[in-house]
C-alpha cells in the first residue's frame, strides 16, 4: 500500500463457539472521507491464493471492512488481481468462478457469501453462517505488523474480542441477540447531513426523539433525548461500554422530559465516533439504573494512523442559523503495540428566529374598542418595534475534543479515553415591554426603567469532561478480567444579560436622590444567576469465562454521584423592596431578581453526594445450534432509598436458516436522580392564564425533596421507579438481499417520578402557609405519583441491489409507540393527600407524558453509489402529536426530505453538498397558548399591527424543530 492507503487497518479474528468452533475474519478500516466506498480506482496487487488470504490482502489495500467466514472461504481459491479496479469490480474479478459473491448492505458494509443457487443445497449450522451485522473483533496492536507481512500466520491467541452492547459474549452477531440492537456506522451518521449527534440519531433511528422547545431556559441549550417515547433519564448512555454521566440540568419548564435529567448527546463530537450501538430493550439487570427504555453505546474511533480535515457551512432557507463546522482527526501509533486517536471539533451556529409580531400594546394608555381592537394611547406605540421576541434555536459555539487510546502491555491491554466539550449558548426569554410595571419598574419621570422595553438573554455555559482508564487481561483458560475507573463531570453556568432587577430600580427611587436618568445609567444589566455541577465516579471490575457450552460474566461496580448548586450574584436573586420577613418596604412592589432568568440564593445552594454499589451475574448459553438463552441478575444498593434486585431472561431461536424468533422479559428500575432529590430554586415561568388571555408570569418554587417546606407538608422521600419489560420479535432473511426485523414491546413503570403541577391558591392550608414563607407564589415537588404503560413495535427492513452500474441500499425503519398514564396518586398522610390527584398532576402534566412526542416515526432512505458519486436520499415522517397548553391542539404528520451528494475528487479530497428538509416543511401553525396577540389601530382606524401572537409554532414541543430547510456544502481532505 502507498500514501493514504496506509490508513490504519486492523485484522480481526475471533472464535464463535457456543457449541462449535467457527472462525471469522474481519478486516476493519476507518475511511476518513465523506465519500467512503465511492467507486474510485485502486491499484491492486493480490496473488492467486486461498480465498481467505486473498480477501485479507484485498481489504488491506482497499481500506475497507470485509466480513467473511473463515470456514467458508478457506475452501475456495481466489484469482490473481493486478491493476486498477473499483472495489466492486475488483472483488468480482478476485472471486470469479469461486462460488463466492460480495454483498454490500445498507450501511455500505461488504460481506462475502455463497452464491444463492448453491446456498440452498448446502447445510450450514448457525455457528458457521456469515452474519452481516457481526460486531467488529479487534486485533491486538502487537499483531498488526505481523499481519501486514503475512496475515495467514496470525493466531487466535493474538486477538482481542470485542462485544456489542446487549451481550457479554465476544463476537456474537447482532442477529443472534435475543433483543434488538442497531449498529449505526460513522458513515450512516455522516450521510444524515446533520452536525449534532442528537439530530443524527433522530434521523436514522426512529425510536429516538430529540424534541425542540423555545423560551424554556436551560432546555433551549440542552435538548431532551428520548428512546421509545419514555423519559430522557430512562435511557442509559455509555461511552466505549462505560457509564456516561448525566447533564447537571433538570428540565423543570413545560417541555418534553419535564421533571427529568438526561445525558448531553451533543457533548461528543460526531467526527470522533466509530459507531453507535442502540439497544432497544430494558437492560437494567445488565447495566444498572436508567436502562428502562434501552441503552445507547457510543464507540470512539481507534485508528493508529492517517487523519482528515473536514469543513462544512450551511444556513436555513430563511437566512439564519448559519453553521460552520470544522473537524480535525488524527491517529498516532504508540510504537508497535498501541494507538492514540484524537478528534477536534469546532462548531459555530447562529440563532434562528421564527417569532411572530408583537400584537399587544407595549405602552400604557391603550383603550379597547367594541370590535376587540385596541386604540393606541401613547404615540410611541405607532413606532414601537414589533419584532420583540426571539423564538428558535439558540446561538451556540462549541469546541469538542476526544482522545481514545490503547496499548498492549504484558498479557493484557491498557486503555482509556478523554472527552471534553465547551459550549456557549445564548437564548432569549420573554420580552419585557414599557407597560410591564412589575418587571420594568416605573421611575420618577413616569416612564419605565427601560423605556423601549428589553429582551433578556440567557447565556448558558456548558462544560463537560470525562476520562477513563482501565486494564484488561486475558487468561489461558479463555477468561478475562477488566478493571477500570471512569470520571465524568458536567457544569452549567447561567448568566442573565440585557436584563434588570426591577426591585433594585424601585428601591433606588425611595432610597437615593438619583434622577430617573441617573438610575437608568447606574442599573446593572447582567448578573451571574447560578451554576450547576454533577459528577460521577465509577469503578468497574468485570470477569468473564467461556466454557464449552456457555459463557459466564460477573462483576461489581462502585459509584459516587455528586450534585452541586452554586449561588448567584446577589443582584440576580435579591428582592430589594421587601424586608427579611417578606413585608413590603415601599408603596410599590416590583419583581425581584433578574428578569428573564432569576438567580439562586446561598440558602438554596447544594452540595450532596450518594454512593452506590452493584453486583451482577450474566450468563449466555447456546443450548443447541439454533437456540441461545441468556440470563442476568443484578443487585444495586443506593444510599437513601435502599436496594433493588432485577433479572432478565432472553432467548433467540433460529427456526430455519432464514427465520429466527427472539424475546425477552425483565424487571428494571431507575433510581431518583440527584437533581430530582436536591433541586431547589424559584423561577419565573410563563403559563397560560386559566381565565383566558395572554401568558402570565408566575413565580414558581421547585422545592427539594428533603426541604423544610416539603417535610412540613409531609412530602415523602423519593424511591426508585420499577419497571417490567417484555419484548418479542423476529428476524427474517426474505432473500439474499432483503432482511426484515419486527419487534413488539411492552414497558410498565410503577412509581414513576414526576414533577407536580404548580400548587397553591388555597388547595391546602398547610401548603399555603409553607409557601407564604418561601417567597414563591406556587410550589412544585418531585413525587412518585404515576404508573405508565408503553407499548409499541419497531420495524426495520433493508434491501441491497445493483442499479445502473451502481449499488443501491434501501432501508425502511419505523417505530409505533404509545404511552398511557394508567394511574396517578398523591402521598397519603401529607398535605397533598386530601387534594385530588388531578390538581396535583394536571392534565397538562399527563399530556406531556402521553402525547407530546410523535406516536409514530417512519423513515425510508436510499444510499446510491456509482463511480465517484455517493447520493443519500431520505424521507422522514414524523407522526401526529398533541400539545395541551390551556387548550389542546393536534399537530399533523409531516414528511421531511433530506438529500446529500458526495463527489470523490481524488484519493484525498472529496466534496459534498446537500440539504435537510429540502422542501421547507414546517409544523402546523400554533393555535393555542399564544402570547402578545392583538390588533392595534390609530385614531384614523389605520392598523398599526395585527398578529395572532408571537408563537407562530408551538414553543412547547417541536419534534423536528421549526427552522424550515437547511442547505450546506462541505469538503474533506484525508491524509
Amino acid at each position: 500500500m502507498q500514501g493514504w492507503q496506509k490508513l490504519f487497518c486492523r485484522f480481526q479474528l475471533s472464535v464463535f463457539q457456543p457449541l462449535t468452533s467457527a472462525t471469522f475474519f474481519i478486516c476493519t478500516c476507518l475511511i476518513f472521507t465523506s465519500g467512503a466506498f465511492a467507486e474510485n480506482l485502486i491499484n491492486f496487487t493480490v496473488k492467486e491464493q486461498r480465498a481467505d488470504k486473498a480477501l485479507i490482502s484485498f481489504a488491506l489495500q482497499a481500506n475497507k471492512t470485509i466480513l467473511f467466514s473463515y470456514d467458508l472461504t478457506k475452501e475456495h481459491y481466489a484469482n490473481e488481481l493486478k491493476g486498477k479496479y473499483s472495489v466492486k469490480d475488483g472483488l468480482q474479478q478476485l472471486l470469479q468462478n469461486t462460488n463466492l459473491t460480495a454483498v454490500i448492505d445498507n450501511a455500505g458494509q461488504l460481506s462475502i457469501k455463497l452464491h444463492k443457487h448453491l446456498r440452498s443445497n448446502i447445510t450450514m449450522n448457525k455457528s458457521t453462517m456469515l452474519k452481516a451485522a457481526l460486531v467488529p473483533l479487534m486485533l491486538s496492536a502487537a499483531s498488526q505488523t505481523a499481519l501486514a507481512q503475512e496475515p495467514a500466520q496470525v493466531s487466535e491467541q493474538e486477538v482481542e474480542k470485542i462485544s456489542v452492547i446487549g451481550s457479554r459474549v465476544a463476537g456474537r452477531s447482532a442477529e443472534d441477540l435475543p433483543v434488538p440492537v442497531d449498529i449505526l456506522s460513522a458513515e450512516a451518521l455522516l450521510n444524515t447531513g446533520q452536525t449534532e449527534v442528537g439530530r443524527m440519531l433522530q434521523a436514522i433511528a426512529p425510536s429516538f426523539n430529540f424534541s425542540s422547545s423555545s423560551i424554556s431556559d436551560g432546555t433551549d441549550a440542552l435538548r431532551p433525548a428520548t428512546l421509545r417515547g419514555l423519559g430522557p433519564d430512562q435511557t442509559l448512555v455509555l461511552i466505549n461500554g462505560k457509564r456516561r454521566h448525566q447533564a447537571s440540568l433538570i428540565h423543570i419548564n413545560t417541555s418534553v422530559g419535564r421533571g427529568t435529567a438526561g445525558t448531553d448527546m451533543n457533548a461528543i463530537p460526531a467526527a470522533s465516533i466509530k459507531r453507535i450501538e442502540v439497544l432497544r430493550d430494558g437492560a437494567a439487570a445488565q447495566y444498572g439504573s436508567d436502562a428502562i427504555a434501552g441503552v445507547i453505546n457510543i464507540i470512539l474511533k481507534d485508528q493508529s494512523e492517517g487523519g482528515s480535515v473536514g469543513v462544512s457551512y450551511g444556513e436555513n432557507s430563511a437566512g439564519d442559523g448559519a453553521t460552520t463546522n470544522i473537524d480535525i482527526s488524527k491517529g498516532f501509533a504508540l510504537g508497535d503495540n498501541g494507538f492514540l486517536n484524537t478528534t477536534l471539533n469546532i462548531r459555530d451556529r447562529g440563532y434562528s428566529d421564527r417569532a411572530g409580531l408583537h400584537g399587544s400594546c407595549q405602552f400604557s394608555g391603550c383603550t379597547q374598542l367594541d370590535n376587540g381592537d385596541y386604540l393606541l394611547g401613547d404615540p410611541r406605540e405607532a413606532t414601537a418595534t414589533r419584532e420583540t421576541f426571539r423564538i428558535g434555536d439558540a446561538d451556540s459555539e462549541q469546541i469538542g475534543l476526544t482522545i481514545n487510546t490503547g496499548y498492549d502491555l504484558a498479557d493484557g491491554h491498557l486503555y482509556g479515553f478523554v472527552t471534553y466539550s465547551s459550549r456557549d449558548n445564548e437564548s432569549a426569554a420573554f420580552f419585557r415591554h414599557n407597560a410591564n410595571g412589575g418587571g420594568n419598574a416605573q421611575l420618577q419621570d413616569g416612564d419605565a426603567t427601560i423605556p423601549a422595553g428589553f429582551l433578556p438573554k440567557i447565556n448558558t455555559g456548558i462544560k463537560d469532561i470525562s476520562y477513563n482508564f482501565g486494564y484488561k487481561t486475558e487468561f489461558s483458560n479463555d477468561s478475562s478480567l477488566d478493571l477500570s475507573y471512569t470520571y465524568g463531570e458536567n457544569n452549567i453556568d447561567y448568566t442573565t444579560r440585557d436584563t434588570i432587577n426591577s426591585s433594585y430600580a424601585n428601591s433606588l427611587i425611595y432610597t437615593s436622590a438619583l434622577s430617573a436618568n441617573e438610575i437608568r445609567s447606574s442599573i446593572p444589566r447582567e448578573a451571574f444567576a447560578y451554576g450547576l455541577e454533577l459528577t460521577l465516579q465509577t469503578i468497574n471490575m468485570d470477569y468473564t469465562q467461556n466454557f464449552d457450552w456457555f459463557s459466564l460474566a460477573m462483576g461489581t461496580e462502585f459509584r459516587t454521584d455528586e450534585f452541586r448548586v452554586k449561588a448567584g450574584d446577589e443582584y440576580s436573586y435579591r428582592d430589594y423592596d421587601t424586608d427579611e420577613l417578606g413585608n413590603s418596604l415601599y408603596a410599590t412592589d416590583r419583581s425581584a431578581g433578574t428578569q428573564g432568568f432569576g438567580g439562586t440564593a446561598p440558602l438554596q445552594s447544594v452540595d450532596e453526594s450518594r454512593d452506590v454499589i452493584s453486583f451482577y451475574i450474566d450468563t449466555e448459553a447456546e443450548v443447541t445450534d439454533n437456540l441461545i438463552i441468556s440470563t442476568a441478575v443484578r443487585y444495586d444498593d443506593y444510599d437513601g432509598f435502599g436496594d433493588s434486585t432485577n433479572f432478565k431472561l432472553a432467548a433467540n431461536w433460529s427456526i430455519t436458516d432464514d427465520i429466527s424468533l427472539r424475546g425477552a422479559t425483565s424487571t428494571g428500575f431507575r433510581a431518583p436522580s440527584m437533581q430530582q432529590l436536591y433541586t431547589d430554586n424559584i423561577s419565573t415561568q410563563f403559563q397560560t392564564d386559566p381565565n383566558g388571555g395572554d401568558q402570565i408570569a408566575v413565580q414558581i418554587g421547585t422545592f427539594r425533596n428533603d426541604s423544610i417546606l416539603a417535610q412540613a407538608i409531609g412530602i415523602p422521600e423519593l424511591k426508585e421507579e420499577v419497571s417490567t419489560n417484555f419484548s418479542i420479535g423476529s428476524v427474517v432473511r426474505v432473500t439474499d438481499d432483503i432482511n426484515l426485523t419486527v419487534d413488539f414491546y411492552s414497558i410498565e413503570i410503577e412509581d414513576r417520578i414526576v414533577l407536580s403541577n404548580s400548587l397553591g391558591n388555597g388547595l391546602s392550608p398547610a401548603l399555603d402557609a409553607a409557601l407564604a414563607s418561601s417567597g414563591a407564589g406556587a410550589g412544585q415537588f418531585f413525587l412518585n405519583g404515576a404508573d405508565t404503560k408503553t407499548t409499541g413495535v419497531d420495524i426495520i427492513a433493508t434491501w441491497n441491489t445493483e442499479v445502473m452500474s451502481g449499488t443501491l441500499d434501501l432501508t425502511f425503519a419505523a417505530n409505533f409507540s404509545e404511552t398511557e398514564v394508567t394511574d396517578t396518586y398523591t402521598p397519603a398522610g401529607s398535605a397533598l393527600g386530601g387534594i385530588s390527584p388531578e390538581d396535583v398532576f394536571s392534565e397538562q402534566a399527563i399530556s406531556i407524558i402521553e402525547e407530546w412526542q410523535p406516536q409514530d416515526r417512519i423513515s425510508l432512505s436510499g444510499l446510491y453509489k456509482i463511480g465517484d458519486f455517493t447520493v443519500n436520499l431520505a424521507f422522514n415522517r414524523y407522526g401526529e402529536y398533541t400539545v395541551l397548553d390551556g387548550e389542546r391542539q393536534t399537530y399533523g404528520a409531516e414528511v421531511l426530505t433530506d438529500l446529500r451528494v458526495n463527489y470523490q475528487f481524488n484519493d484525498e479530497l472529496s466534496f459534498n453538498i446537500g440539504g435537510n428538509n429540502i422542501f421547507d416543511v414546517y409544523p402546523d401553525k400554533n393555535e393555542i397558548g399564544n402570547s402578545r396577540s392583538g390588533t392595534i389601530v390609530d385614531a384614523n382606524g389605520n392598523v398599526i399591527v395585527s398578529s395572532p401572537g408571537v408563537f407562530t409554532y408551538s414553543r412547547r414541543s417541536a419534534p423536528f424543530g421549526f427552522n424550515g430547510a437547511y442547505f450546506y456544502a462541505g469538503a474533506e481532505y484525508r491524509f
